[in-house]
């Protein structure tokens, strides 16, 4: 799992394989229930980007980078922090949808909390002081907006509300994303349980 430092023949260095997360998933019904909405607004609003499947749904908590294989430093320190994590399970209720602007063409689509998914947000920031404690602190980021990504689109979807769908997380899990492939894989699961 070693993540590899050196480019290769041509000099340029090597791109990027694997993508590292903490995140909070949905339970299945609930997936299901976004991935509807997801596929009702791409009808209604004549979006033309493809819904992510409902084992990708999830709100990413912490970022820790794309590396060149899967760092196995990071992935100890990472399943350290998680370990040392004390957090109560957390109720999440989303109710808006909007496209994130960005610079892209391809805009993100993403499911919004009104409320502001304040026990996720006190989750999440202790999670992020285990990571400073294990060394992590280059991941952890201050700015925090909970969102479900629905689907990435070259459409400009304004807010507005939705039915509201939200669910109560028991766990968080570090999850490997295999760039370009689609493929997410748990490399562990915390039980939210303080």
């Amino acid at each position: 799992m070693a993540e590899q430092e050196h480019s290769d023949n041509s000099g340029v260095a090597p791109q990027p394989t694997d993508r590292l997360f903490f995140a909070v998933y949905p339970d299945p019904a609930t997936a299901e229930r976004i991935s509807h909405l997801a596929r009702r607004l791409l009808s209604e609003h004549g979006l033309h980007g493809n819904p992510f499947a409902t084992q990708r749904l999830h709100v990413t908590l912490h970022y820790l980078g794309d590396h060149v294989g899967v760092p196995d430093d990071i992935v100890t320190s990472a399943c350290a922090a998680a370990a040392a994590t004390v957090a109560a399970p957390c109720d999440l209720r989303f109710d808006r949808v909007a496209s994130f602007d960005r610079k892209r063409r391809k805009r993100p689509l993403v499911l919004l909390s009104g409320d502001e998914a304040t026990p996720l947000v006190r989750m999440r920031d202790a999670l992020g002081e285990a990571m400073v404690a294990a060394g992590l602190e280059r991941w952890v980021s201050p700015h925090f907006t909970p969102h479900v990504t629905l689907l990435y689109d070259d459409r400009r979807l304004a807010e507005r509300a939705v039915e509201p769908i939200g669910w109560t997380a028991h766990e968080f899990v570090l999850m490997r994303s295999v760039l370009g492939q689609t493929r997410h894989m748990a490399l562990g699961r915390w039980p939210l349980c303080g």
